[in-house]
């Protein structure tokens, strides 16, 4: 069948069930405008078509929803079913962060672009150890260097966007409301940022291998 053939018969399907069908495949959210351009519609009426999809699954009850996440869309099981389906996936297995992911995760997230040693410095120990577990489960990324050091800095993914079911960064919730006095508490410990070296084994290395 040839390019223009093909064509042809993407237009005369029907938009909700095609993108149905392509939303099935997909391993990460598709954008309005990947999807305009695969079934060769318009972005605005594939929006809309998406739109209607996602109220109608809600409507019907379904099991699971159709959500815009990290600048896409993507099915995903609805949170009232999380039991059944954390049952079927980990069946007794737990791969869960640490603590010590989570935290340092969490500085990566509201500081960044940040480097390993202001991360260090924040949390008062080396997370170099963890640092490379987030970068190996694809939370985080590396994005660029430091001007004045060169030091790599590292920022959040999509992929951290998407498991957190936030749309963008300014989804994330205020930290002030809740650690008023965070802002002090990093000042004082970055007036001397430690040096820490890369390769010493340390807690937070003991609790990636075996927790992680």
């Amino acid at each position: 069948m040839s390019t223009e053939q093909t064509g042809t018969a993407v237009e005369r399907l029907d938009l909700a069930p095609a993108l149905e069908a392509v939303l099935m495949v997909v391993d990460e959210p598709a954008t309005e405008e990947h999807l305009a351009k695969i079934l060769q519609r318009p972005r605005r009426q594939v929006a809309a078509a998406l739109r209607a999809l996602a109220e109608e699954y809600t409507a019907q009850g379904r099991g699971f929803e159709l959500r815009l996440v990290a600048g896409g869309w993507r099915f995903y099981s609805r949170p009232a079913y999380a039991a059944a389906v954390e049952g079927f996936v980990l069946d007794g297995q737990h791969a869960r962060l640490t603590q010590a992911a989570l935290e340092t995760l969490a500085v990566v997230a509201y500081r960044q672009p940040v480097s390993r040693g202001r991360v260090s410095a924040v949390r008062g120990v080396n997370c170099d150890g963890v640092m490379r577990t987030l970068l190996q489960r694809g939370l985080v990324q590396e994005a660029g260097a430091e001007p004045e050091t060169g030091a790599i800095l590292y920022t959040t993914t999509n992929y951290f966007l998407e498991r957190m079911g936030l749309r963008g960064l300014d989804e994330l919730p205020e930290l002030a409301p809740f650690l008023p006095e965070a802002e002090a508490i990093e000042a004082d410990t970055l007036e001397g940022v430690p040096s820490f070296d890369p390769d010493a084994p340390d807690s937070e290395d003991a609790d990636d291998k075996t927790e992680l």
